[in-house]
């Protein structure tokens, strides 16, 4: 059995082994709620170890604040409201595999998201209990993992939010996924579910929150990781003495769950139907549309609402096919700013984050 097997991982590709990091194919996210064995793997650095006492994990929150907390799991389940929310968690590098020329780091294509039913308390309301300080500006988060080499000397991944953003009520601390005890391989017992913005925020193996007042510049914040340049530069430059921004919210994307990629129809078959699913960080999806024949025209794919924000949206389109013949369907979602995602990839960048170029699945119908 393969690492993946020992987690419960359904058919995943795998990327990277040390880290772990592991894909889902678009038609296994063809479920409304993401299952715990579809949903993808991300690690930054090497697993902690785990303990025997869930309840008994401990993180604490200081800095910037009136009165510095140290809490255990328990703590936070007798204390706090807890909420649930479905919720699309999706990695800062999800689609660089569509960059030209390649982008540094795991070849993702479209299947590092998922969205699951996360089950814990909102930030916020932990925050509020510390009491911010009118000096906070900026989160910092550290988990439990050592980094590549298995060193605890400093953080694999050590990223941070705006004020603003830890106190939206759907930013949560999280100790449950799909009804279940948050899985080890997913950063249980605790973790950050940061919606709409890079998967790396949801800090895993959650152990500190440091409140700043200023820009968080750990592992992960600098240079030019999960940064993108503010201005378009050239396809295949270096990055260096450019201004960038770090990456927030996510980009519209859509994804064809079915039919599968190389999929064949019987002959004479006319209509097919397409599903899939749609999502755009922290804005609204407004339409999905659907062709086959490059663009020329669109169908537009009818959309099931969200259960809250940060879900994402499931649509349906059938589509009229002229005859036998081998046909590539897209999607293209468009979300509540307009942007609608591009034919080609854009916004190249060295680290390739924020590719969402639409998805296309070939059908052969007939022979």
């Amino acid at each position: 059995m393969n690492e993946l097997g020992l987690f419960g991982k359904d058919r995943l590709t795998m990327l990277g082994e040390t880290p772990l990091v592991a894909e889902t194919p678009e038609a296994m996210l063809d479920d409304e709620t993401t299952p715990i064995a579809r949903f993808f793997i991300r690690n930054n650095g090497l697993l902690p170890e785990r303990i025997d006492d869930p309840e008994a994990w401990r993180f604490i929150i200081d800095g910037e604040v009136d009165r510095p907390l140290d809490l255990s799991l328990a703590d936070l389940k007798s204390r706090f409201s807890a909420k649930t929310y479905r919720m699309v968690l999706e990695c800062g590098g999800n689609g660089r595999a569509f960059f030209e020329p390649k982008a540094e780091g795991n070849p993702w294509t479209h299947g590092g998201a998922g969205c699951a039913e996360w089950t814990g308390v909102s930030l916020g309301d932990v925050l509020r209990e510390a009491g911010l300080k009118p000096t906070a500006r900026f989160t910092g988060h550290f988990g439990a993992d050592p980094d590549k080499t298995g060193s605890f000397e400093k953080q694999a991944m050590s990223r941070g939010v705006p004020i603003a953003k830890a106190l939206e009520e759907h930013t949560l601390l999280v100790w449950a996924m799909n009804g279940e005890p948050l899985p080890f391989i997913h950063g249980g017992p605790l973790r950050l579910i940061v919606p709409g913005w890079p998967g790396s925020l949801s800090q895993k193996w959650l152990k500190r929150i440091w409140i700043r007042d200023r820009e968080h510049d750990g592992p992960g914040m600098t240079d030019l990781s999960y940064r993108v340049p503010i201005y378009p530069i050239r396809p295949g430059s270096d990055g260096r003495n450019v201004e960038t921004r770090i990456l927030e919210s996510m980009p519209v994307r859509s994804i064809v769950t079915a039919p599968a990629d190389g999929s064949r129809c019987p002959a004479g078959t006319r209509t097919i139907t397409v599903r899939g699913a749609a999502w755009a960080g922290d804005d609204v999806i407004t339409k999905v549309d659907c062709s086959i024949d490059g663009g020329s025209t669109w169908v537009s794919a009818q959309m099931t609402p969200p259960r809250n924000r940060y879900d994402w949206v499931r649509w349906s389109a059938t589509l009229t096919l002229p005859g036998d013949g081998y046909y590539e369907i897209i999607s293209r979602a468009t979300d509540s700013q307009g942007r609608a995602q591009p034919f080609h990839a854009a916004n190249w960048n060295p680290n390739g984050y924020g590719c969402n170029v639409m998805h296309r699945v070939a059908v052969t119908v007939g022979d």
